[in-house]
């Protein structure tokens, strides 16, 4: 039988899985797409998933001595900076495999422990991970449409 984490592990990794399909179809020119007037570009919204993924490690699932500079973040818009594909796939599969390993080490008790974010507010580490699932497949759809539809 399968621990929770490693079912929350699979559950994580297999939401993911649109959002790393849209990073192998994406070309080096996609990353400045923006929709219309929409703030965000393709890159920026790679960055910000990876960013968010790294603070949920550290924040939410206890990986306090791993190093995070969520960008994205920080600036609290597109700054244009995004540009490089290969060093935003790096990143991307960085925080992948981090967050990844993090739900894995969890205990099972852990899962029903209460944790409170200023984003958020209190929410179990189940229903945290809920969000984080969600934030990613919600940014991934918006690089699908931004991919199909967007302009430089």
């Amino acid at each position: 039988m399968k621990s929770q984490s490693l079912l929350f592990a699979e559950l994580w990794q297999e939401a993911r899985t649109r959002f790393n399909k849209q990073l192998l179809a994406l070309s080096q020119e996609d990353l400045k797409k923006r929709l219309g007037d929409s703030p965000n570009s393709a890159g920026f919204l790679i960055r910000h998933i990876a960013d968010v993924e790294l603070l949920f490690a550290k924040n939410v699932f206890g990986k306090t001595d791993l190093p995070v500079r969520a960008r994205t973040v920080i600036a609290k818009k597109d700054t244009g900076e995004w540009t490089d594909l290969q060093e935003l796939k790096d990143y991307a599969g960085h925080s992948e495999n981090t967050f990844f390993q993090v739900i894995l080490k969890q205990q099972e008790s852990n899962w029903q422990t209460n944790i409170s974010t200023k984003e958020f507010g209190t929410r179990t580490k189940a229903e945290a991970l809920g969000r984080i699932i969600s934030h990613t497949a919600y940014h991934a759809g918006q690089l699908a449409i931004i991919k199909k539809y967007g302009r430089p």
